[in-house]
């Protein structure tokens, strides 16, 4: 499979919010990178799949540029969640997305201001 980086800029409202999404994708999600312009500091993020409203990332003020790698819980074809045996810690794998646009939802960000938010897909 192909690493693809897919870049969504944003640009708020003059109430700080704004709503957008990135192309429609498919395959594993290894990470998405926020790159703060001028985003107040404490700009809120909601990012989900817009097809099955699965949360990709949910983080409220972020100060900085920042980086994270989200993986979702597994379970068992019995649907029993999955987890080491010694530990009980619940195993988690990247979040497949078929077919569907990340939705990125942000608010308190600031008036007029604007961010970007780069996408990295397996697949």
């Amino acid at each position: 499979m192909a690493i693809r980086r897919f870049v969504v800029p944003v640009t708020l409202s003059s109430g700080g919010a704004a709503e957008v999404y990135s192309p429609v994708l498919s395959g594993k999600l290894v990470s998405i990178r926020y790159v703060k312009d001028d985003f107040a500091d404490t700009v809120d993020f909601v990012l989900t799949a817009e097809d099955t409203g699965e949360t990709l990332w949910s983080e409220e003020n972020v100060t900085a540029s920042a980086t994270r790698h989200p993986r979702a819980a597994t379970h068992s074809t019995a649907g029993a969640a999955a987890l080491y045996a010694a530990a009980g810690t619940a195993v988690n794998d990247k979040i497949a997305l078929g077919q569907d646009r990340v939705k990125i939802v942000i608010a308190n960000g600031g008036n007029a201001t604007s961010g970007t938010f780069h996408i990295t897909i397996d697949g």
